[in-house]
């Protein structure tokens, strides 16, 4: 079993490794669902993590249909992972009406290689999941990262165990949403999963000493559970 842990900035990635994450999935901007990461961040994350991370490849929230400018921004901010040398990268491209963007994502996909390819919860949003799987498959993608199409993974289990079934170790499904410590044994055994991810997100507050009152906004920081790192390990 492996264990990905989804960040949201280094302090949180280097307490993830130490709590006995396998992999990192290095992301910004939790609020808009994850976005690519910045320069400085990427190269302090691969300077300090030796467990392999795999950086969002995102250019902006909101939906998973790409213009060419954006399909190009992906590209180059793919190649710059190859060249910093990550060990994987997470993108998710769909078409307007709901279909998975294969021309795209096959070009992308073999633009990174060696480096692996997760797809990521854009899948989620598609319109016919067993038929996006089998798309995804032929692009050459290594992973699929769902809830199963639900807001939750438990509510989606149904989907991911049959993902599982169809995708016969032909890609990796990789379930998240929810996942935690109290509910990762039956996802494990419901599903027949080798991998699941979670962000074990917990929120702590600045030590910032001074707030404009007037600009009311949350200072409070995203961070990781180790405790509960720990718990969901000790399950496998």
């Amino acid at each position: 079993m492996l264990l990905e842990i989804c960040v949201f900035n280094t302090a949180t990635a280097i307490a993830a490794e130490k709590a006995g994450a396998d992999r990192i999935e290095l992301c910004e901007n939790y609020a808009n669902g994850g976005t690519t990461p910045s320069y400085g961040y990427l190269k302090t994350v691969r300077e300090q993590i030796s467990i392999p991370v795999f950086p969002m490849i995102r250019p902006r929230g909101g939906d998973y249909f790409h213009s060419a400018d954006e399909i190009g921004i992906i590209r180059k901010d793919m190649l710059l992972c190859k060249e910093l040398g990550f060990e994987g990268v997470v993108f998710g491209l769909l078409n307007q009406d709901g279909t998975i963007d294969r021309e795209n994502t096959a070009r992308l996909t073999e633009a990174a290689y060696p480096l692996e390819v997760t797809f990521h919860r854009a899948f989620d949003r598609c319109k016919d999941p067993l038929e996006a799987l089998e798309t995804i498959i032929a692009c050459g993608c290594n992973r699929i990262l769902t809830s199963g199409q639900e807001p939750k993974v438990m509510e989606g289990l149904a989907l991911v165990k049959q993902l599982v079934e169809q995708a016969s170790d032909r890609i990796i499904i990789l379930p998240g949403s929810g996942l935690n410590s109290s509910n990762v044994a039956s996802i494990i055994h419901t599903a027949g999963v080798t991998e699941v991810h979670t962000s074990a997100r917990i929120r702590i507050r600045s030590t910032s000493q001074y707030r404009n009152e007037k600009i009311p906004e949350d200072f409070d920081l995203d961070f990781v559970d180790a405790e509960e790192i720990r718990k969901i390990k000790a399950q496998f």
